[in-house]
């Protein structure tokens, strides 16, 4: 079974994503503003080709469950979890100059190029099996953290998009899905499948670190003279 083999070629990232410090200090109430707010700008640009690659797919895949399934998901992103985060933007006073201002840092480009390049040079069953890590972490994340909420109320209302019933269901079909595409998959698709869950999830643990530590790309060597 796709789901349950590639969960068990993650745990340290999956896993590890409970114990990270963002998690760990938004639960607290005690991650910095400026950390969640990096967070914010990084994951908006990620949101926007979430939802771009879902309907790539869609439009390459035969499977019309799957189709189905992709085309709701960026319906839902664009009315739910964008909206949802336009509103924390807000309430922050993040404005249109802060984002444009902002570089996107080598996590979330990276991912991002990730999820498209199963496009190219991967199938279109390996680039519906990179989405899955992103609804189904953030889905058991939510769970686990609302059992005791946390004490500041933008982050337990980040907390509550994930924690519902509705999640839950949403994510169960999608594992479904995924699993009825693995066994009909050639054994080379189903490497990649594998492959492209993976890395999607390593990629989750890492974007908590990049917005934890303000990542951004090196400066390279600013004492160099240009020779052209």
């Amino acid at each position: 079974m796709f789901t349950k083999r590639s969960r068990a070629l993650t745990i340290p990232y999956w896993e590890g994503s409970f114990t990270h410090p963002f998690i760990v200090e938004l639960q607290q109430g005690t991650l910095s503003p400026e950390a969640f707010r990096y967070y914010l700008i990084q994951d908006r640009y990620y949101l926007e080709h979430f939802s771009n690659i879902h309907l790539l797919i869609a439009e390459q895949i035969d499977n019309e469950a799957v189709k189905e399934m992709l085309m709701t998901g960026a319906s839902h992103l664009a009315e739910g979890e964008i909206a949802i985060r336009e509103g924390f933007f807000k309430e922050l006073g993040i404005t249109d100059e802060e984002i444009a201002s902002t570089p996107i840092a080598p996590t979330a480009y990276n991912y991002v190029s990730h999820m498209y390049r199963q496009l190219l040079d991967g199938s279109v069953k390996s680039a519906v099996a990179g989405l899955l890590p992103c609804a189904w972490l953030y889905q058991e994340i939510g769970v686990e953290l609302i059992k005791s909420g946390s004490p500041d109320s933008l982050y337990q209302r980040w907390i509550e998009t994930y924690a519902g019933e509705e999640a839950a269901k949403d994510v169960a079909y999608q594992c479904d899905l995924l699993n009825g595409l693995y066994e009909e998959a050639s054994e080379r698709e189903k490497e990649q499948m594998i492959q492209a869950f993976v890395i999607s999830s390593k990629m989750e643990y890492l974007f908590w670190e990049m917005s934890y530590t303000h990542q951004t790309w090196p400066e390279g060597d600013l004492s160099a003279t240009s020779q052209y």
